[in-house]
């Protein structure tokens, strides 16, 4: 069953980006998000998403930084999540009812279980980070809310999807979405491997695939819009205001201008892909009579005369006897006189 009723849907995730908007803007970080989600909505975003956590409950202040640390100079993983942990249940909530007020989906992904029991309250669907694919006490407490779940599967095997698929479905009976995903920050176009949301649609034909992107935006999104190509129905990529900014997600996300193209892209492909069974189209009909062959008389042919294969030839158009009929004609006798290069039809044999 469809998790969502239009496809391609497009979320944006807007995660903790907001914070250096507000700092950049001279705004609230609530006046930020909002604006954020206000521009999402505007350039035809379908859903916006945050992450909600606290960092005393999604890493131990030694955790070491792997990350770039000219984009973000913060040293550790604790370090770096207590900056952007301030948003809470009110906050969310807020949130929440500003994306119902003007029309988008809002989505947070909840990083520990405090913030997926209060994000049961106001949040219809559940996304699942790669990180904790393996957290299984986790996916099976948000599996139990029993509402339809994103599944990322950032560096993680077919085994341990299928283990964490299991765990969901022991619990639940919710739909799941299964989202291809390279758990690398910014990921090189080389190690995209979109091919593997095909690889993903084989080995789970009963579930929805989808693709959580974190290349840097291509002038003309062919990566988001090759995944959509795909097969991937459900596509996520984070979303900034200004990709110049350092901090946390902003040189991978597309900004309002790229969700424009992507747009415009999956307008395109809907135009060019057409129907799949392969038949012959209403703008190839006059084509279709006038470039194809006919048999036609290769010299004159004499009334009584029998037809062989020397008496025949094929040239355009193909309004007459096809030359796949040719065994139809060979040995006929000609009713009438026949001038050379006359298309030949039934009623002038016998």
């Amino acid at each position: 069953m469809k998790i969502f009723n239009r496809y391609p849907y497009l979320i944006a995730e807007i995660g903790v980006n907001f914070y250096d908007i507000a700092k950049k803007e001279g705004m609230s970080d609530m006046a930020a998000a909002k604006f954020m989600i206000s521009e999402a909505k505007e350039c035809g975003v379908d859903a916006v998403k945050f992450k909600s956590y606290k960092a005393e409950t999604i890493a131990s202040k030694n955790s070491p930084a792997y990350w770039d640390l000219s984009e973000n100079p913060a040293t550790s993983q604790y370090e770096l999540f207590k900056k952007f942990d301030k948003f809470g249940v009110g906050e969310y909530r807020e949130l929440a009812e500003y994306c119902q007020q003007i029309g988008i989906g809002f989505l947070s992904t909840p990083f520990d279980f405090e913030s997926a029991d209060y994000l049961d309250e106001f949040m219809d669907i559940y996304k699942i980070s790669s990180s904790d694919l393996t957290n299984i006490p986790f996916i099976q407490h948000i599996a139990s809310k029993n509402k339809p779940i994103l599944l990322s599967t950032g560096a993680s095997t077919i085994g341990e999807i299928k283990d964490a698929v299991n765990a969901i479905e022991e619990v639940s009976t919710v739909d799941i979405a299964i989202m291809h995903s390279v758990l690398s920050y910014p990921t090189s176009y080389e190690d995209a491997n979109l091919l593997m949301i095909k690889d993903l649609a084989e080995n789970f034909p009963d579930y929805e695939i989808g693709y959580s992107d974190h290349t840097k935006p291509d002038k003309n999104m062919a990566v988001l819009t090759t995944a959509y190509n795909y097969g991937a129905t459900i596509l996520e990529k984070h979303f900034t205001l200004d990709k110049t900014l350092k901090g946390n997600d902003h040189s991978h996300a597309m900004d309002p201008d790229d969700v424009i193209k992507f747009k415009w892209n999956v307008h395109f492909l809907s135009k060019i892909n057409g129907m799949k069974n392969k038949q012959p189209l209403i703008c190839e009909s006059s084509s279709r009579r006038q470039v194809r062959r006919s048999i036609v008389a290769a010299k004159n042919i004499s009334k009584g005369d029998l037809i062989t294969s020397d008496d025949l030839a094929f040239k355009r158009p193909g309004t007459g006897i096809y030359p796949s009929k040719i065994d139809e004609v060979i040995g006929k006798t000609a009713k009438v006189d026949i001038l050379e290069d006359t298309l030949l039809d039934f009623d002038m044999f016998e």
